[in-house]
């Protein structure tokens, strides 16, 4: 596994014009957007002691949560994703789910699991099975996005950030979400082996500091 640097920086919506601006005149917005930018929604699992959460807040050197995401409403690519977190630096890992099989983790189908051939599908029913992971709550947002070759950086801009209890109707564009308490605009950098000093110039602002913000803690806060 490559892990990676991470920064996270919560904004206020000055912040994101400026950097927004910043960024459009050093960067490559991601081929991958709609017109700048490009909706996300995840599925996050777990346990009932909310291992995972309990994880995050209390700033646990080595961690990992689970969860299941699209992009722009598009059921035809869903990812089972696995982040892990050591000593601050990060990791993702990914298997591709069908919509049946997204719908039948949600809905505590897990029968199918075990004998997949995907690793982390495999990995995953074990995880459910011996630690109890089970669908929490869903994570909407927008995402603005950037990449800069050197140092493999991607930047990206996260606000509109919803919340949603309804997990077994999560492919259902329509399912009911509210926003996130305070509406955080949510800034994260992410590099390899070195952060080039012109991206670092582009997302430098006075008075803001690294911190470690969870859209899906935040997004529990509702239960």
């Amino acid at each position: 596994m490559d892990f990676r640097h991470e920064w996270k920086h919560e904004l206020n919506l000055s912040d994101l014009y400026v950097i927004r601006q910043r960024l459009r005149a050093v960067a490559k917005i991601d081929e991958h957007t709609l017109n700048g930018a490009y909706h996300i929604r995840s599925l996050y699992f777990d346990n009932a002691a909310d291992k995972a959460l309990r994880e995050k807040l209390d700033g646990v050197n080595a961690r990992e949560k689970f969860r299941i995401r699209y992009y722009n409403h598009d059921c035809s690519l869903i990812h089972l994703e696995k982040k892990s977190k050591y000593n601050g630096l990060g990791t993702k890992e990914s298997a591709l789910l069908s919509p049946e099989e997204a719908l039948a983790i949600a809905g505590g189908n897990y029968g199918w699991m075990m004998p997949s051939d995907r690793p982390l599908v495999q990995e995953f029913y074990c995880k459910i099975k011996f630690q109890g992971l089970r669908s929490k709550t869903i994570v909407d947002y927008t995402r603005e996005a950037f990449v800069y070759a050197p140092g493999n950086v991607r930047v990206t801009l996260d606000y509109n950030i919803r919340t949603g209890l309804d997990s077994v109707d999560f492919l259902n564009p329509d399912c009911v979400t509210i926003p996130v308490k305070g509406s955080p605009i949510i800034l994260e950098v992410k590099w390899d082996a070195f952060l080039p000093g012109i991206i670092r110039d582009a997302v430098g602002l006075k008075n803001r500091h690294a911190g470690a913000f969870s859209k899906y803690a935040a997004c529990r806060m509702y239960g």
